[in-house]
């Protein structure tokens, strides 16, 4: 229980701490949690300072609850394994490991020192963190491919504007708010000058706009033409602090991503409609594609299908 509280004190730094990771933690003993603390903004105290420094001397021979492991290594902030070993605390509960290759280890630090430790390997804990752990890992950002589909796989319906209703709209909305790029294909483009932009949603501040293609864009396409290799792309978007990238394209710029493994997650809204025409959703792989963590949710008439290529 104490380290679901942590998840839930980790998503009070949601939005503040980039580009660091949000995490929380939680000071048990005797049953009690004693401390709490979350991470709030990058060169701050980490969670794990904060919750020991509320537990004062209650930490000493405490069990502290945290969402990843302790850092082991001199950044903005000290290694926060010399604070938990100058508390005192007898054991170290994490949900997940840190991937980051120059702050990882901390759980086997404090093995080292004597604190018992413990990888709970939590699901919820590294899907807390899914866009950074893929962008500290891979040095690429966490791609979420995203298509409206009929039930007959087509990905438009001629003559109509809309595949799915206005709630799945709206999540779409929620989706381009809390990720770092939107992009489509340049068929995409050319067919619906798309905008790419989060409205009628509460948003702190607008995705970039990307267009993965050869150009030229249409005049007017207020868009950011990306015509080089898809990985390369990838890899320039992550240097410039793109942590997660929302594809909104067509089957073609879906296949494109697919047949070069860098689809993470899949969301498919599909629709309670039988188009009969129009162009499928049928990609061509060299080998196919398993989802793992698949789950169904009804977003007003249409049902969100959702799993993940590589989980975080």
């Amino acid at each position: 229980m104490s380290l679901e509280r942590a998840l839930e004190l980790a998503e009070r730094g949601r939005g503040t701490t980039r580009p660091n990771p949000v995490v929380g933690a939680a000071v048990v003993r005797n049953g009690e949690i004693v401390g709490e603390g979350w991470h709030e903004r990058k060169g701050e105290p980490h969670a794990e300072v904060i919750a020991l420094g509320a537990a004062g001397e209650r930490a000493r021979g405490a069990t502290l609850f945290v969402t990843m492991e302790p850092c082991a290594h001199h950044g903005t902030t000290p290694p926060c394994t010399e604070a938990v070993l100058a508390a005192g605390v007898a054991k170290v509960v994490a949900g997940s490991l840190d991937p980051n290759p120059e702050a990882g280890g901390g759980l086997e630090v404090l093995c080292r020192a004597g604190v018992e430790v413990e990888h709970a390997d939590s699901f919820a804990a590294r899907a807390q963190n899914e866009a950074w752990r893929t962008w500290v890992a891979a040095k690429r950002p966490f791609v979420v491919l995203k298509l409206g589909l009929t039930l007959d796989g087509r990905v438009a319906i001629p003559g109509s504007r809309w595949i799915t209703g206005e709630q799945s709209r709206r999540r779409v909305h929620e989706l381009r708010a809390h990720t770092d790029a939107v992009a489509v294909g340049m068929g995409t483009v050319r067919a619906d000058h798309p905008q790419l932009t989060a409205r009628g949603v509460d948003a702190v501040k607008q995705p970039r706009r990307l267009a993965f293609g050869r150009g030229p864009l249409p005049l007017g396409v207020r868009l950011e033409l990306r015509s080089g290799a898809l990985a390369d792309e990838l890899a320039a978007l992550a240097e410039e602090g793109v942590q997660s990238l929302l594809l909104e394209g067509g089957p073609t710029l879906a296949e494109s991503f697919l047949r070069e493994d860098l689809v993470d997650k899949v969301l498919l809204f599909v629709a309670p409609t039988i188009a009969s025409s129009g162009p499928p959703f049928a990609p061509e792989l060299v080998a196919p594609v398993q989802l793992r963590r698949f789950t169904s949710e009804q977003v007003g008439d249409d049902l969100l299908l959702s799993g993940y290529v590589h989980e975080p």
